[in-house]
């Protein structure tokens, strides 16, 4: 039986690594230019639609969950961008099957890891941690930073 040289087992347990890392599908952008047809008129259809809808937080706080209202801003099973492009972030899983529905929710919760955080978006760990540099970037560049200064480390 042949050894594997150091090098050939850190390429192979690097492979490994990488392909235990990513279980969940990456998420998913879908132009509007890519709708078809039927995907418009049933979105037409859906327009007239009339349902009740929290309009705030206290409202929707003791809702139900998993969270049905999807077109929230704060929804995590989807993002619609200023192009009008939906961005699905968990392309694989039904609304239903999401732990977490609401960014609100997480949010009140607290003491999150960046892990958690990446877990609940479907976004690396390094994804979220840039994104967390900026934010705090934003903050301590706002004029009245008076009023932010606690939230700011």
């Amino acid at each position: 039986m042949k050894r594997q040289s150091n090098s050939e087992q850190g390429t192979v347990t690097r492979k490994l690594t990488r392909s235990r890392k990513r279980t969940r599908a990456r998420s998913r952008t879908i132009a509007l230019r890519r709708l078809t047809r039927e995907e418009i008129r049933r979105k037409e259809e859906l327009k007239d639609f009339e349902y009740e809808k929290p309009t705030t937080r206290s409202e929707c706080r003791h809702g139900l969950r998993p969270c049905p209202f999807v077109s929230c801003k704060y929804h995590l099973y989807l993002d619609v961008k200023e192009s009008g492009a939906i961005k699905l972030n968990f392309p694989d899983l039904d609304v239903w099957e999401l732990e977490e529905t609401c960014a609100l929710d997480v949010a009140e919760r607290g003491g999150v890891t960046l892990e958690e955080v990446g877990e609940i978006l479907n976004l690396t760990r390094e994804r979220i941690r840039q994104l967390e540099v900026r934010g705090l970037m934003k903050m301590r560049s706002h004029e009245d930073s008076d009023e932010l200064e606690e939230y700011v480390e």
